[in-house]
């Protein structure tokens, strides 16, 4: 049925139980001419009168009792269901789904959700890991979390995170046996532990920059891996050189574990975002998780 043949029949509705045109305009916020037109056009649509009308009063004829009788039930039932979507979009319930990699869900996104989940008993967040950039509107995620620099511009991008850098680091024992790089371009000399992510095929290279000025280099080495947690791990066993984000590395790097080298190549760029489709409407859970997420001050 087209919308506004369902326009109609909410228009015959209203006058059918007034038995007065003037009565259901003003219940419909429109004019009684519109009513009275509208009417016309649905009995000329259906080919049959549906109320019978006089000077003092608008009586229904038998198929004017007919169709009240099974139409008004589905229209309430109708109004009804509206009425639910309604309160669900009001009271914070229901599933809020968010595609992450396993360093963000862990160490950005779980200690913010932590008190939602206990504050609010009837909203359940799903976290599903991967280092792809993931569709999230193809695979039906309410948001995604990736690094500020990587995000589709039709997108709304919120910061959860504060700025982060690209930092260089290897083992004492790595640096021990092997000495440190004073410029990127010698870390061709060097094992160096690849990451490959899903969306990009080939290895990820590793990115610098100085005073404005950016440029990648494809290093190569004896490990290739698709997660900067195990990237970590080999690096502290001393395997090579590896090139992750400071939040991954700063435990490491506060306890001595880890050393970083080329820190004047590294400067900051924009860290975690929450980004979601900027056309699709906000639920009272997702607005509760996206007021958890949100760093102070962003927009």
């Amino acid at each position: 049925m087209k919308a506004d043949n369902l326009s109609d029949l909410v228009v015959f509705v209203a006058v059918a139980r007034e038995s007065n045109f003037t009565r259901a305009a003003a219940r419909l916020g429109v004019s009684p001419s519109a009513v009275s037109q509208t009417i016309r056009s649905l009995e000329e649509r259906l080919g049959v009168r549906l109320l019978t009308r006089t000077t003092r009063s608008v009586t229904r004829t038998q198929a004017g009792d007919r169709l009240l009788q099974d139409v008004a039930p589905l229209l309430e039932q109708i109004e009804g269901h509206l009425g639910a979507l309604t309160e669900f979009g009001q009271h914070p319930s229901g599933t809020v789904r968010i595609s992450a990699d396993e360093f963000a869900a862990r160490h950005v996104l779980w200690p913010k959700l932590r008190p939602v989940i206990e504050s609010y008993p009837e909203v359940t967040i799903e976290l599903t890991t991967d280092y792809g950039l993931t569709d999230i509107v193809a695979e039906r995620f309410d948001a995604g979390v990736r690094l500020g620099g990587i995000i589709d511009a039709d997108m709304v991008a919120v910061p959860i995170g504060p700025p982060m850098r690209m930092v260089t680091v290897a083992s004492p024992s790595y640096l021990k046996g092997y000495g440190a790089p004073q410029r990127p371009e010698e870390l061709m000399g060097h094992r160096c532990i690849n990451l490959r992510l899903p969306t990009h095929g080939g290895l990820y290279p590793w990115e610098f920059t100085r005073g404005g000025d950016e440029f990648r280099i494809r290093v190569q080495g004896p490990l290739i891996m698709n997660s900067s947690l195990q990237i970590l791990d080999a690096c502290l066993a001393g395997v090579g050189l590896a090139q992750v984000t400071d939040v991954h590395a700063q435990e490491h790097l506060s306890s001595g574990a880890l050393e970083e080298v080329l820190r004047e190549w590294s400067e900051a760029f924009p860290g975690y975002h929450l980004y979601y489709p900027s056309r699709r409407q906000q639920t009272a859970a997702f607005k509760v998780v996206l007021d958890a997420l949100r760093v102070a001050g962003a927009s």
